[in-house]
């Protein structure tokens, strides 16, 4: 099968293919690099990182639900200088792109995380600003567009990398998020990440989670993930990568079409670790069938 029609260019990058692992789904590549090809993906979305790693959530932290899954795992990671001096190339040499994912709960974390990151051979910074701003009474930097701006601006005039800015499902005014963030300065955005959930055992007449709400993804999202990135991507001028729900070829595309120039794809990997190879044959043989010779021609379509 021919895979030529999949390659694209993003921010300048070059990616084999727009099929993308995506953030807390995939580590660092080790375990899957021991038994599947992981050369194959366009790229790899490291595990969430926090300035100085952190040990996580305590209590259960994954849980099922109809065609999904809560998580409450907190952000656990080995911390960015870690990270720096023993993962990045190692990622490198896997092939794919590498994109690091830098989460903060203040301003001074975002910063310093940045600043040690230009020391690693990476493609994009990749910005969550779903994190809680501790100094700001717990509201996610990304949740406003001043704020989504203020840290997009700062983290943009320190890295040396590409900046592409993790958005929040959950901020009232998406779109103006958006916007804001492409203003300040950001190479792309990758949206969605978790929505706000809960889960109550009835049993035990309680919450599941001890911090009660949990991040909710898989399939079950996948329509209001897809709505999302179809808004934003039609309302900003930088390239979109679209996730929520992503588990077949079918589903990748429908992201392209709606504006995504690349996918990430997380939860259904737990459920089908060759979910991303499966669906780059599909995307190729889609491209086979319909005769298309790029597979960025049909982006944004609708």
């Amino acid at each position: 099968m021919n895979y030529d029609s999949l390659s694209l260019t993003l921010c300048g990058i070059s990616l084999k293919n727009p099929v993308i692992a995506a953030s807390g789904t995939f580590g660092f590549g080790h375990e899957y690099a021991e038994w599947m090809d992981v050369s194959r993906l366009g790229g790899i979305s490291g595990k969430g990182l926090t300035l100085n790693g952190s040990a996580g959530n305590k209590g259960m932290r994954v849980y099922e639900t109809p065609s999904g899954m809560l998580n409450s795992i907190g952000l656990e990671n080995p911390g960015v200088r870690h990270f720096v001096e023993h993962e990045a190339a190692y990622m490198r040499s896997l092939g794919p792109a590498v994109l690091c994912n830098l989460g903060g709960h203040c301003e001074e974390d975002y910063l310093e995380g940045a600043r040690l990151l230009n020391a690693a051979d990476i493609d994009f910074l990749e910005l969550n600003i779903s994190c809680p701003n501790v100094k700001a009474g717990g509201m996610a930097f990304g949740m406003l567009p001043e704020p989504a701006a203020d840290i997009t601006k700062k983290v943009k005039a320190i890295t040396r990398h590409k900046l592409m800015v993790k958005l929040s499902p959950n901020a009232p005014d998406l779109v103006g998020v958006a916007r804001a963030c492409e203003d300040a300065g950001a190479d792309a955005l990758s949206l969605v990440n978790t929505f706000l959930g809960m889960a109550i055992d009835v049993s035990q007449k309680r919450a599941v989670f001890e911090n009660v709400y949990a991040g909710l993804s898989g399939p079950a999202i996948l329509p209001i993930a897809l709505r999302m990135v179809h808004q934003v991507s039609h309302a900003v001028n930088i390239p979109v990568v679209g996730m929520g729900g992503i588990a077949s070829a079918e589903d990748a595309l429908k992201f392209i079409m709606a504006g995504a120039r690349a996918v990430q794809v997380g939860t259904m990997t737990f459920a089908n670790p060759n979910a991303m190879l499966n669906i780059i044959d599909g995307l190729a043989a889609y491209c086979e069938k319909e005769g298309i010779t790029n597979l960025q021609d049909i982006c944004g379509i609708i």
